[in-house]
């Protein structure tokens, strides 16, 4: 069954491989944001020299982290979940259910797959475009670098666990769509893809560093900058397993209730 789930995460980046020109036109777009969001960090931190315990240098490889991560973690779209939504809605996920594989395992080889190229296709050259304009602190260390593939890949878990709850959502729902917004706009603020959570003020920035966003790129960035090094790195990576695993079995256990109605139904 391993080489089953294998094949899927193979397919799923295959499939996004094939959109040459969308990935290209991503690749630009995200340089293009980079800069002009460089641009406004440094005359932010002209003013605010250290916001959030960032150097000028570390912020800026903060931002060019966040859009190599961007498209990987599904955070503008471009995921599983409206398909998914389609798939629910139109009576195809019947024969999703008739699968020889689970549901949520079946998805999440797919978006792993979807990830895995996301990251290599849309996710390299923006940062070495970064890395060419500006002075990034990027680290030498072949561990942090590890470290920071391992936060990455965890990330990327809990991007696709919340993303699953929400395809769910449409056994219940009419349209989706306005779930599927809602969770962008939400997902963009708490990850600190519009600004680090380090800076964001009092309660609320120890609030949104514990929701499961953070695991989208505070975290994992937070791991490349080692402001997070040793025992904290790897408390670091246990927050994100933590969140994987509750928000995996959250999604396990509405599941279940949504494959019974499905039966009730006579799907």
């Amino acid at each position: 069954m391993g080489g089953f789930y294998a094949a899927v995460v193979v397919r799923g980046f295959r499939r996004f491989a094939t959109y040459r020109v969308a990935t290209a036109a991503g690749v630009f777009t995200n340089t293009v944001f980079g800069l002009i969001i460089s641009y406004s960090y440094i005359a932010l931190w002209d003013q605010r020299p250290h916001l959030g315990g960032y150097t000028e240098a570390q912020a800026l490889t903060y931002v060019w982290v966040g859009q190599g991560l961007l498209a990987a973690m599904a955070q503008m779209g471009g995921g599983f979940e409206t398909e998914m939504m389609e798939r629910i809605n139109s009576g195809a996920i019947a024969v999703d259910l008739y699968r020889p594989a689970d549901l949520q395992g079946w998805w999440l080889a797919a978006d792993l797959g979807r990830a895995a190229f996301q990251l290599l296709g849309r996710g390299v050259v923006p940062i070495a475009c970064g890395a060419l304009v500006f002075d990034l602190a990027l680290p030498a260390s072949p561990l942090v670098w590890l470290l920071f593939a391992a936060a990455v890949a965890l990330g990327t878990v809990v991007s696709f666990a919340i993303r699953f709850l929400v395809g769910l959502s449409a056994f219940w729902l009419l349209d989706g769509a306005g779930v599927v917004q809602m969770t962008w706009i939400v997902g963009l603020f708490f990850s600190g893809m519009l600004l680090p959570l380090n800076a964001f003020p009092g309660a609320l920035g120890d609030i949104a560093q514990a929701l499961p966003w953070s695991a989208m790129l505070q975290v994992p960035a937070d791991v490349l900058l080692q402001r997070r090094h040793g025992a904290d790195a790897l408390l670091a990576l246990a927050f994100e397993a933590g969140w994987a695993a509750v928000l995996l079995a959250a999604g396990r256990l509405l599941q279940g209730v949504a494959t019974r109605r499905v039966v009730v139904h006579g799907g």
